[in-house]
């Protein structure tokens, strides 16, 4: 059999949240790409992810968040109980005259994404298994798994954690932050009756929460130190069981119930790891026309709700970057594209470092080892000053793209 070989002007790897956002930010200013997902389909399985107001800026870049406003609510306030003492501690999740934050269903945010794409612009069951540069700029010679050859000019690693374009960039790969996380949906088909509210639990070694997704629904999470020495098991239904009986069992009864109602085919149990800030900071980020967005880019804990957030500022970012550097015709300006990805990293390095950072400190300063002075900073300066600065780092906007006539760029 003859195989497929193909030439690109931009090939986006991954088609998840910082895939198709930074095809999307492309294509706002005029440029085309193909996007490759190792999948036979979109990856619309999970559960829900939280944007804090930051993401709804860059979703209003990309010509999306008018979609998703409609469908959810803003979250005003997080009620945080210590398990221990029965003390309920409340936090402002509102910032000046940016709104709150707003939980999301995965799956409505990616297709929202992909709606905005044309017709063939992305590629499905197209695992690269190989990428060789053919000067230092490019262009590069991708071969996928099917034995199709991809040529391209420029080369975009949106792959996750375990990224094949960070790995030929040189970057480190993310270690084990020691804990590990369950999300999922649980459904009340006669509805669930819980505020609006974001609802937090802490004990000792682990973190749970609750967030009411609409009238039916509710967005569950746990956050817990990863038992030394355990295999943590793939069925869902046996994770749904565990969680019930050694985590839930001294937490308050709603948290229970709402496991209980579990979509188990939202259900997912996976280690928390992260990319080490400093190695982030001097470690090959781009090379050339080559760099990686998002999780690919910036793995990071959960715990301030960031990872989704900050891969939607990297897309309209790099759009931004990228689109200066074409001409009428859509075609590269030689060495302006490494000098664009320059800026696009030089821009989010160190605010990616920082996210990084600041999440795993919020993880541990939550879900810490126990003690009385681990609880007195916990209980007297980490929620009442320390959460507050942290999720100020929210505060930021990712700029505009340039409008698509100032640009004088065909599609």
């Amino acid at each position: 059999m003859e195989k497929m070989v193909l030439e690109e002007e931009i090939v986006i790897v991954g088609a998840g949240i910082a895939g198709l956002a930074t095809a999307i930010a492309l294509k706002r200013v005029g440029i085309r790409a193909l996007v490759l997902e190792r999948s036979d389909g979109l990856r619309v399985s999970g559960a829900a992810l939280t944007l804090a107001p930051n993401a709804w800026l860059a979703l209003d870049a990309l010509g999306v968040s008018h979609k998703l406003t409609p469908l959810y609510a803003v979250r005003e306030k997080m009620c945080i109980t210590n398990v221990a003492t029965g003390a309920v501690q409340e936090v402002s999740l509102i910032r000046n005259n940016r709104g709150g934050p707003i939980t999301v269903h995965r799956k409505t945010l990616l297709e929202s994404l992909a709606e905005e794409l044309p017709r063939h612009s992305i590629r499905f069951s197209s695992k690269p298994i190989s990428i060789e540069a053919q000067a230092q700029e490019g262009p590069y010679t991708m071969r996928l798994e099917d034995g199709t050859v991809i040529t391209t000019n420029v080369l975009i690693g949106c792959d996750g954690v375990n990224s094949f374009v960070a790995r030929k960039l040189g970057l480190t790969e993310p270690v084990n932050s020691g804990r590990s996380s369950v999300v999922a949906l649980a459904v009340f088909p006669d509805g669930h009756g819980v505020r609006e509210h974001v609802l937090q639990f802490l004990d000792v070694g682990k973190r749970a929460g609750i967030v009411p997704l609409n009238d039916k629904e509710i967005y569950w999470f746990l956050n817990f130190n990863t038992p030394k020495g355990e295999t943590m098991t793939k069925d869902p239904q046996e994770i749904q069981k565990q969680v019930i009986e050694n985590y839930a069992k001294d937490l308050p009864p709603i948290y229970a119930e709402v496991v209980r109602h579990c979509d188990l085919s939202t259900l997912t149990l996976a280690p928390l790891r992260l990319r080490l800030p400093w190695d982030l900071i001097f470690g090959n980020v781009s090379k050339g026309n080559m760099t990686v967005v998002g999780d690919a880019m910036h793995p990071m804990t959960p715990d301030l709700a960031q990872g989704g957030c900050a891969a939607l500022e990297d897309a309209v970012v790099l759009g931004r970057h990228i689109g200066k550097s074409f001409i009428d015709n859509g075609r590269l300006v030689p060495g302006a594209v490494a000098e664009a990805i320059e800026g696009y990293v030089k821009e989010r390095r160190w605010r990616a470092a920082w996210l990084i950072a600041g999440s795993y400190f919020s993880g541990w300063a939550q879900v810490g080892r126990e003690g009385w002075l681990m609880k007195m900073f916990r209980d007297m300066i980490f929620y009442r000053f320390v959460l507050k600065r942290l999720i100020s780092i929210a505060d930021y906007d990712c700029g505009k793209l340039p409008l698509l006539d100032d640009q004088n760029k065909t599609h």
